[in-house]
């Protein structure tokens, strides 16, 4: 038994032996091919960040400084009074344009071409939901009707029907809104009524740096069917109240001292009390007598025939 093995040994070694000669030796396991390099990829896109709107807006064509400072008049004239429209604008169909609000809330530029299509037809609701920037609630004796403040209407709501609109209202003192805007906004009105024709329109306010409560309006308007025959007026509306200094960065107010409220008429002292306004005559009793703006308020010791003929009619309430 033991010589099978050995001989059994010696096969197997010459077999191993003539195999390594033959160069059969068993294969090793081959190397794994190296990873192919990523293919390339694109830039990661992402969405850009939201721009700021650099796109022009419109100007107004005065700095203010180049106002001169208030003196007593409610508005000056800019450029001769000459508005400054391109031939384009004056091209222009009917239309309305309100700036928005910058991030201040502050109103830009009201433009408009109105006429007869333009005016309203319904009776002005309320504004009061609407707080322009730099809005303040707050009464003087010396303010005609106590509030120093109005919501005034950039373009007028008489011409356009823009009432509640957030972007046609500024916080405008009472001087501002009766003496400054209303002559020329009745201007306008009273030309279109008459003829039919139109009128193109701009009201710029005009801020300093961040403040609130602007400075003033630039006021431009020319009539279109005549070139200008009309109506044409370049103006400068200040935004003061004689009486009161105003901070315009936040709106607050405080009487300046420069100007004396009116004292309360004693109407016990006289015959009759006249309203220069509403050119009517009162018994010194009479309920209307304490509905009535001092200033409008006039004692008169004359007789009834002489009320009457300086043209003042007897009261529907009292009947005097």
């Amino acid at each position: 038994m033991r010589r099978h093995r050995v001989k059994a040994s010696l096969v197997g070694l010459f077999l191993a032996l003539s195999l390594l000669a033959l160069g059969c030796t068993t294969p090793m396991a081959e190397a794994p091919a190296p990873p192919a390099p990523p293919a390339a990829q694109a830039p990661p896109t992402s969405t850009p960040a939201p721009q700021p709107d650099v796109s022009p807006k419109p100007q107004p064509s005065v700095d203010l400084a180049s106002i001169p400072p208030y003196a007593g008049l409610p508005y000056v004239e800019i450029n001769s009074g000459t508005p400054s429209f391109s031939a384009e604008d004056l091209a222009r169909a009917p239309f309305e344009e309100y700036a928005p609000l910058d991030n201040l809330g502050r109103c830009g530029a009201a433009f408009a071409l109105v006429g007869p299509e333009t005016m309203p037809t319904e009776k002005r609701g309320s504004v009061g939901a609407v707080k322009p920037s730099g809005w303040h609630l707050v009464k003087y004796d010396i303010v005609d009707g106590k509030y120093l403040f109005n919501r005034c209407h950039l373009i007028a709501y008489r011409l356009t029907g823009e009432n509640a609109n957030e972007r046609n209202l500024i916080t405008g003192t009472r001087y501002l809104n009766t003496e400054g805007m209303s002559p020329h906004e009745t201007a306008v009105a009273d030309y279109v009524e008459a003829t039919g024709n139109h009128v193109l329109m701009r009201v710029t306010p005009l801020f300093e740096g961040e403040e609130l409560v602007a400075r003033g309006v630039q006021l431009e308007a020319r009539s279109v069917e005549d070139g200008g025959a009309g109506i044409s007026y370049n103006v400068y509306a200040y935004n003061v109240q004689p009486g009161i200094t105003i901070n315009y960065a936040t709106g607050e107010s405080a009487l300046d001292g420069t100007v004396e409220a009116d004292r309360p008429l004693d109407a016990t002292q006289y015959a009759y009390v006249l309203n220069t306004s509403t050119k009517r005559f009162h018994l010194p009793a009479c309920p209307s007598v304490d509905d009535m703006n001092e200033k409008n308020k006039q004692g008169f010791n004359g007789t009834r025939d002489e009320a009457l003929a300086q043209g003042y009619q007897p009261c529907g309430r009292c009947k005097p």
